[in-house]
């Protein structure tokens, strides 16, 4: 099972995209754990972390962010707008899966 990890500002709004995402997992019978929180906590979270979803309103820290991932192999991803601000489960959920690979 993948561990995703959603960070925003405050962990309030990439919660709700986390439930949306659950959501849409649980009724396309895909595994996965999503976990929200707020920028300022990626460091307690980040060694159980296999990909980790960043707010768009956060893509300013994209690159800070990889560096302080380091060498670990956690794929890094923005979510796009259109499916952060709607909350777009099932089409953030096919951007898990394409980031799988």
């Amino acid at each position: 099972m993948k561990n995703v990890l959603l960070i925003c500002g405050s962990g309030a709004s990439s919660g709700f995209m986390a439930a949306a995402i659950r959501k849409a997992a649980k009724k396309t019978g895909v595994e996965v754990s999503v976990k929200a929180t707020s920028e300022s906590q990626l460091d307690d979270r980040i060694d159980t972390t296999d990909i980790l979803l960043i707010g768009p309103h956060l893509a300013y820290m994209v690159d800070d962010l990889k560096q302080e991932v380091g060498d670990r192999s956690i794929k890094i991803a923005v979510i796009p707008q259109a499916i952060y601000g709607s909350l777009n489960g099932p089409k953030a959920l096919e951007l898990i899966e394409q980031m799988e690979g």
